[in-house]
This record gives structure tokens, sequence and C-alpha cells, in this order.
């Protein structure tokens, strides 16, 4: 006699959402809240980084330094207008979606001010860079629509070339200013991931997603490897300028 299968259906992990649009996988409550909460993450970080970018290009030893980062600071700010139009596009309020976020990245600002251009430079490059690998990581358990608009905005603005060619100069002309550097890069690195770990944290739908998927439970060994690989791409990066991690 045949016998009905009556075992329930596999809940649908971060590899099932990543495989569906947006029309699809939002109708999942839960995963929509993680994006809102991501995008409106993202776009006050983008408007964060425009402010902060406009401001360092103060501290530019030259004109051509100046208009470097005034060129980042534009394609920063054209990234959060999509991300922006991106959340009224969902019929999510933007300033709501970016409001939960606002304390604590105005916090990691403050206590992480440049002192001068180089310190500025390295900011730019290994702070936002780790922020970016974080946020790469989230993407992976995206739905295709959103995926896609996430990368396009972490596009490093071409700040990573810039940065490094920057840093050397002024490493080579004065070795001194290597240490310096180098303990500012290890501070940026420690309060990155305290604020990385804060939006986590702090964020239900978001940190479920990020560390199981909406429905797949909690698997906090994979988010011990996640931290391990921002760090070592960090460590790459202090590579390239030419510092110690």
């Amino acid at each position: 006699m045949e016998t009905s299968d009556t075992s329930p259906a596999e809940p649908e992990g971060p590899r099932d959402i990543a495989a569906q649009d947006w029309a699809r996988a939002s109708a999942d409550p839960q995963y929509r809240a993680a994006v809102v909460d991501l995008l409106g993450v993202l776009a006050y970080g983008e408007l964060a980084a425009f402010e902060r970018l406009a401001e360092d290009a103060k501290l530019a030893p030259t004109l051509e330094d100046k208009a470097e980062l005034a060129s980042m600071a534009s394609a920063e700010f054209q990234h959060f207008e999509r991300l922006r139009n991106r959340l009224s596009e969902i019929d999510e309020d933007p300033t709501a979606a970016m409001e939960p976020f606002a304390a604590a990245l105005d916090e990691f600002h403050r206590l992480t001010a440049p002192s001068d251009w180089l310190e500025g430079l390295i900011k730019a490059y290994v702070g936002d860079s780790i922020a970016s690998d974080f946020y790469r990581e989230v993407a992976v358990r995206l739905d295709s629509d959103t995926r896609a608009l996430v990368l396009a905005v972490l596009d490093d603005t071409g700040r990573s070339g810039f940065a490094v060619e920057k840093v050397r100069a002024a490493i080579e002309a004065d070795p001194r200013v290597a240490g310096r550097l180098a303990l500012w890069a290890r501070r940026l690195m420690g309060e990155a991931l305290s604020q990385a770990q804060r939006v986590v944290a702090e964020r239900d739908a978001l940190s479920t997603m990020l560390v199981g998927g909406v429905a797949a439970g909690f698997d906090l060994a994979e988010v011990g490897r996640m931290f391990s690989r921002i760090t070592e791409a960090h460590t790459k990066r202090m590579a390239a300028l030419g510092l110690a991690a």
C-alpha cells in the first residue's frame, strides 16, 4: 500500500533567496524588512561618506588632490541617490529606513575623524573597504535585483588606487609616518568591525538573514568565518599600502 509523504517542506535558505527576484522574495515580510534595513544603512552610509569626503577635501595639499576627493564625494552621492530611489520604488520611506542607523554611523565617524590628509586617505581606503567587504558578504544572501544594486553602490569610486599611490609616496618621502598610519589603520579596523557587529545585533531581521537566512536558523560559525575573511582582506590592503597589519 502506498503512503503519502507528509514530511514538512524544507525552509528556504539563503541560496533559495539568491535564486529569486525581488517580486518573489519580498513576499516574505521578514526578508523584506531585512532588505529595507540593509538599503537604509547603506543609504545613510553613502550620504555620510559624501559629507566626509567633501570635508576631507579641505585637508588636501594640492588642488589636484582636492578635485580628486571632490569627484569621489560626487560618486558617493550618486550611490546614495540610487539607494534612496530604490527605497521609494518599493514603497518605503527612505528617511525612515535610514533613521535607525544614523546615530551609530555618526558615532563611528566621530570616533574616527582624521587629524590630517594621510589619515583621511587611510580611512577612505581601509575603513570604507572593511564596511564594503561586510556588505558584500551580506549581498550573497540577497535576491538577484537587490544584490545587483548593492554590488553596484559598493564600487570603490576610484579611491583605492588614489589612496595607495598617495600613502606609499608619503611613506617613501618620510618612513617615520608608517608607524603612526599603521596604528591608525588598526584603530579603524577595530571600530569598523564593532560598528558592523552593532548593526547586525540591533536589527533582528537583518541579523537573521545574515547568520542563517530568513528561515534557515542561525549559523554563528559562518559569522565567525565571515569576519575572518574580512580581516584577511584588511591585511592585504595594509600590505598594498606598505604598512604592517
